[in-house]
Parts: structure tokens; sequence; C-alpha cells
């Protein structure tokens, strides 16, 4: 599915436009967070530790919601519905040292013992605003 053209600057690698990744609970509630992110022009890439909700409810349930706010537009953002394609440990430490550099500007700090892994997630519905 091709990511609307009027949006590809929140995606672009010099954006900090912050995704608000909705995941779904075991008991059927949704579960919110705001997350660094990047785009490979297929796929979102987000990156998460191990162990934490988010990790383990999209595991468990492949579906996702997430809005791209604009950070100097509050009131333009655009939703997506997508799905789980893959996740991986391989260049986990890598991917987030570098989204790390763009939001903040500085190297990452992964705590001892920090397992860090990226989701692969396909766009299936976008709703523009």
């Amino acid at each position: 599915m091709n990511f609307p053209e009027k949006y590809l600057d929140l995606v672009s690698n010099d954006s900090k436009a912050f995704l608000f990744l909705a995941t779904v609970m075991r008991d059927g509630s949704p579960q919110v967070s705001p997350v660094w992110f990047s785009y490979d022009g297929e796929y979102i890439l987000v990156n998460t530790a191990e162990r934490r909700t988010k990790e383990r409810n999209m595991k468990q349930r492949p579906r996702v919601a997430m809005a791209i706010q604009d950070p100097n537009d509050p009131y333009r953002y655009l939703g997506i519905r997508g799905e789980i394609e893959s996740y991986t440990h391989e260049g986990a430490d890598e991917h987030i040292n570098a989204l790390s550099l763009r939001y903040d500007g500085k190297p990452f700090n992964i705590r001892a013992g920090q397992k860090r892994i990226i989701f692969r997630i396909r766009p299936l519905h976008f709703d523009e605003h």
C-alpha cells in the first residue's frame, strides 16, 4: 500500500514526529504508547525493549493502529491501521541509536541486560486528516 504522498514529510529521516501506537491487551482493551519510529519506504519500524507491554501485545495480537502527528501543526495527523509483518533483534541496537540521534541528538544508552527488538509494521489503511 502506497504511503500518502502529502504525509511523506512526517516519515522522512529528519522528521521528529512521534507515532502513537495502539496495541490490544489480552482482555481486548487498547494500550497506547508514543514512540520513535522510522519508515523504510514500505514498513513502519518501531523499536522497543523486550518485556514491555506493547512488545507482548504485538507478538500475541499483530493488528495495530497508529497516528503520526505533525510536530508543527497538532491538527494535522495521519491515522494508520496495520499489521505486524515480522520482528527481529538483528540491528535493533543500531536502529534505536539512530532514532536517538535523530530525535534527541545524542546516542542511546541501552541499559545493561536490555534486549532491543524492531517490529516491521505493514500499513493496511490510511485515514488522512
